[in-house]
């Protein structure tokens, strides 16, 4: 899968992708909130969706890390990255998530699910601005590689 997203042209489609993810989380936390019409099937079903769009949020971050820095350190950069995320994912937001629910209050998870869907939108306005555009490029053209830095024919 990864490989096939890597051929195609990273577009305006890829980022709004991603900021439909953090607008359909503040729809969803706003159903959820105000109407508490939602059954087990029906946000069963919501959760489905949601979790099925979003790996094609996560494999294009992977990418662009994996693009972005030199050969020599690519390899460190990427398991920096991975382990920041996990660290993120795994402990910060089961604790923040944990005392939402505990917490009993509606208002509290539907702060979770604004916070959770601000940061989905902060990330694809920061592929939006930051992002490099490495569709069709070799990666030594997108990062020159360390051992070339001084060489006048590298690319």
């Amino acid at each position: 899968m990864a490989s096939r997203l890597d051929r195609l042209p990273f577009s305006r489609w890829h980022w709004l992708i991603v900021a439909g993810l953090g607008v359909t989380w503040i729809l969803d936390g706003l159903e959820v909130t105000l109407v508490g019409a939602l059954s087990a099937v029906t946000q069963t079903c919501a959760w489905s969706i949601v979790f099925f769009i979003a790996p094609c949020a996560a494999s294009p971050a992977y990418l662009t890390v994996s693009e972005i820095f030199p050969l020599e350190i690519r390899g460190l950069a990427i398991a920096a990255f991975y382990a920041f995320g996990t660290l993120a994912g795994g402990v910060a937001a089961p604790i923040f998530f944990g005392n939402l629910i505990q917490s009993g209050s509606k208002d509290a998870m539907f702060m979770g699910y604004l916070i959770a869907a601000g940061l989905m939108i902060v990330g694809a306005l920061a592929e939006v601005f930051l992002g490099v555009a490495a569709e069709r490029k070799s990666l030594e053209d997108i990062a020159t590689p360390l051992s070339h830095a001084g060489d006048e024919s590298a690319p």
